[in-house]
């Protein structure tokens, strides 16, 4: 908890609260304000470098140039407490009536996950991936990590926790394409996620735990949320990229004095009083994207804004955290996906005969492919806007930087019309390529930080969610310290927005907290049979 009764004192109406960054944890954290805080929308702003809301949750395109999402996100109940008490709060667009819990609780009664083609192989043979292929070495390792205390895990790796032969199992390849897991990350964010999701061990051949929202979360989440907000007054300042924070240190704590932004290259600043809020995303796991196109690769960018921000913040106060270790390693951490529109459903039909998947079943990987490429479809239509005649699906390979199977090019080199050749190669139908592609647009998308957040770290990497003796500065986001909880989740960015607002005001009302499902005994039952199938 912060040390800043002095503030907390202060009527809400008196204060102004500063969102830097558009994300969904900026988002929630504003209606967490209005809601539970009693702050009126009017004082709220929401700085953001892009002209869009949403961050990581984007979605957008037309059926004539194509769509784009950037990734998926997939939602786990109960596990996602705090993401449920926001969505339950904000009414859907479709239904204003219906709340976007409630428009995503009927999609998922109506299209259950479950994948009859989690994985296969280069003969297009549906691989079964029920069985984990697991060793007792590496049973015996799994448990050793659940039960070691994390912070004697420090900054190991997954692969120095364990064995060459661990990473050729059905398990690993269910588990890293699953989360977006390497070799090369974090063993204590592997530990975090094992806990987390330990009921979804024994299905995660079949991601019968996952639950999606009715269209891309662009539409679904952000869409209605921002809607929400601007009825209430919320300001929303878009093509604005701040630059540095004025912290003052002094006997009573960390305050921040003052916002330096630049909108249309011209600098800014906001003088900001003590008993206002600040709220920092710091780091973004979509930071420096790219986008190609049908005849272009998209370009590796190596900066993003919220993660120099961070670096300038911390030249002056270290304690804030360790920003390199998340954002100096773009090769271990970038990977990239792909959008593909269908002007025609000869394609999609073709994959869903051979994969035997329906739209919104679930993720298919292909085992053999240099990339890593995994593809999802996902129900129908995944756009608001998108006509019934006009498809849509989404891909990614884990490893960019290697070679293709077909196209002998790196994936990071390879134009949109060149990873659908690829897809084709893997889908077994590289004759019927060429009418495939005639109707098809694809569009790369290269993502620099996409797993920043799961580099080995130690503690003091990531800033607390409200650092000690901070007066009005909270940290939100993948890259501020929520205990026990996994990154690269939606609710993780909304738990750390509610525990910033509830910690700064002294909100009565408590965060919910975290499903402990390792701790039952007939999860465990079942985490162990599913060990030895």
């Amino acid at each position: 908890m912060s040390d800043n009764s002095a503030t907390q004192s202060v009527d809400p109406a008196e204060r102004d609260a500063y969102f830097v960054g558009g994300g969904i944890a900026s988002l929630a954290g504003a209606a967490f304000l209005v809601r539970d805080a009693g702050v009126p929308g009017e004082n709220i702003h929401i700085l953001e470098k892009l002209d869009v809301m949403g961050g990581a949750l984007d979605g957008s395109g037309t059926p004539e140039d194509g769509y784009v999402i950037r990734g998926g996100r997939m939602f786990n109940y109960p596990t996602y407490e705090c993401t449920w008490d926001l969505l339950e709060s904000v009414p859907s667009l479709e239904d204003p009536d219906r709340s976007i819990k409630a428009v995503m609780d009927e999609f998922n009664e109506r299209y259950e996950s479950y994948a009859e083609t989690r994985l296969m192989d280069e003969e297009q043979e549906i691989l079964d991936a029920s069985s984990y292929d697991f060793e007792m070495e590496h049973r015996l390792s799994l448990l050793q990590l659940a039960l070691t205390p994390e912070r004697k895990l420090g900054d190991t790796t997954i692969e120095e926790w364990f064995s060459e032969s661990f990473f050729d199992t059905t398990f690993w390849y269910l588990w890293a394409t699953t989360f977006a897991f390497q070799p090369w990350h974090s063993v204590v964010e592997m530990r975090r996620y094992m806990h987390r999701f330990m009921h979804e061990f024994p299905r995660l051949d079949t991601l019968e735990g996952v639950d999606r929202t009715k269209y891309n979360q662009y539409d679904s989440i952000v869409r209605p949320l921002v809607q929400w907000l601007k009825e209430r007054d919320v300001e929303f300042r878009g093509g604005c990229e701040v630059t540095a924070l004025d912290i003052t240190s002094m006997r009573g704590g960390k305050t921040v004095e003052a916002i330096h932004y630049e909108s249309d290259e011209t600098p800014n600043t906001i003088d900001v009083a003590p008993s206002d809020l600040v709220f920092v995303t710091n780091g973004s796991m979509t930071d420096g994207s790219s986008l190609g196109s049908m005849d272009e690769a998209p370009t590796l960018d190596t900066t993003g804004a919220s993660f120099e921000l961070w670096k300038s913040i911390v030249e002056d106060h270290p304690e804030f955290g360790n920003p390199s270790a998340f954002a100096d390693h773009v090769q271990e951490t970038k990977w990239e996906s792909f959008t593909v529109t269908l002007d025609e459903p000869d394609l999609l039909e073709y994959i869903i005969e051979v994969t035997r998947e329906e739209p919104g079943n679930g993720l298919v990987t292909f085992t053999d492919s240099n990339w890593l490429m995994s593809i999802v479809v996902a129900g129908q239509p995944h756009f608001a806007n998108q006509p019934e005649d006009v498809k849509v699906f989404w891909g990614y390979g884990l490893f960019p930087e290697a070679k293709g199977n077909y196209i002998e090019k790196r994936m990071e080199d390879c134009t949109g019309e060149e990873i659908l050749e690829e897809l084709c190669y893997h889908l077994g139908c590289s004759d019927r390529s060429s009418s495939f592609i005639e109707s098809a647009t694809c569009i790369p998308c290269m993502m620099p930080f996409i797993t920043s957040q799961f580099m080995p770290r130690t503690p003091g990497d990531r800033p607390d969610v409200v650092p000690a003796r901070s007066n009005n500065l909270a940290f939100l986001g993948q890259f501020a310290e929520l205990p026990n909880d996994v990154v690269f989740t939606v609710e993780y960015s909304v738990r750390s927005a509610m525990v910033a607002v509830y910690d700064l005001l002294d909100i009565e009302r408590d965060v919910p907290k975290i499903s402990a499902h390792q701790y039952e005994p007939e999860v465990l039952m079942d985490v162990a049979q599913a060990s030895f199938r």
